[in-house]
């Protein structure tokens, strides 16, 4: 009689600790995706409404055919001047594409044109369905897909290179041109994230200055070649500031 008495009272801790466990991860839950819903989101495009358009591609529903095949080609395009540039593509990233300020709103989308969520899918708003912003989201995937062993580039690099990738013409000069720039970096770059939201903000030209000086630093160390000698180094270990010497005038702080 003791006995059953202790097995019934231990299930009933067990049960109650069962159901507390699962209120805090309910809970849990409910709090990602209030708080971070562009990360809910790409985790579970359905549950946002969207549907796949092909395979890793998710659109609003209801589009016309031919809007879907806008999407296609863009997502297409990107994909392939990606993979030009690093000789293949290491990610196979969600995009997430709204046709509609609605959509991308609803999926924790801002005022930017599209973004890279934790450097593992890119979300793309109405102003985005572009092969050059598609490209440059899909970009910082790609670079960070191959970086290992907690290596990482200060945020100057990453957004130049991603500029550099997806061909933009408003910070950088044709291909065809000696140099590149259309802006100098005459001054410190920013290293962190916060530093670059903050100087992006108030500096536009930002992007175009951090282009630059990825360009030229492309051009004087071999090319695309360099980007994956610096790739290799950084996983090996290498410091970024050993490995991309610039300009005494133009070194970024941090």
């Amino acid at each position: 009689m003791q006995a059953t008495r202790g097995r019934s009272k231990f299930r009933k801790i067990w049960t109650r600790s069962l159901a507390g466990l699962a209120a805090l991860l309910i809970a849990g839950a409910a709090g990602v995706v209030l708080a971070y819903p562009s990360v809910a989101a790409t985790t579970c495009p359905g549950c946002y409404g969207l549907t796949e358009l092909q395979p890793g591609v998710y659109t609003e529903q209801g589009l016309s055919g031919e809007q879907r095949a806008w999407v296609s080609q863009v997502v297409e395009t990107a994909r392939q001047r990606v993979s030009g540039f690093y000789g293949g593509r290491s990610g196979s990233p969600k995009l997430l594409v709204c046709l509609t300020e609605e959509c991308y709103q609803h999926i924790g989308g801002g005022k930017e044109r599209g973004i890279a969520v934790l450097n593992r899918s890119v979300m793309l708003s109405p102003r985005g369905l572009d092969p050059v912003i598609a490209s440059h989201e899909l970009s910082h995937v790609e670079l960070h897909q191959r970086l290992s062993g907690g290596a990482d580039v200060p945020q100057w690099f990453d957004e130049g290179l991603a500029v550099v990738v997806s061909n933009d013409p408003r910070y950088l000069a044709p291909e065809s041109a000696p140099d590149r720039c259309l802006t100098d970096p005459t001054g410190p770059l920013p290293v962190t994230l916060g530093e670059w939201l903050h100087a992006a903000g108030q500096d536009p030209g930002t992007y175009a200055k951090s282009a630059c000086q990825v360009s030229r630093w492309l051009r004087q160390n071999g090319g695309r070649a360099a980007l994956h000698t610096l790739i290799k180094s950084l996983g090996n270990g290498g410091a970024f500031t050993a490995l991309v010497k610039v300009a005494p005038q133009d070194q970024p702080t941090g």
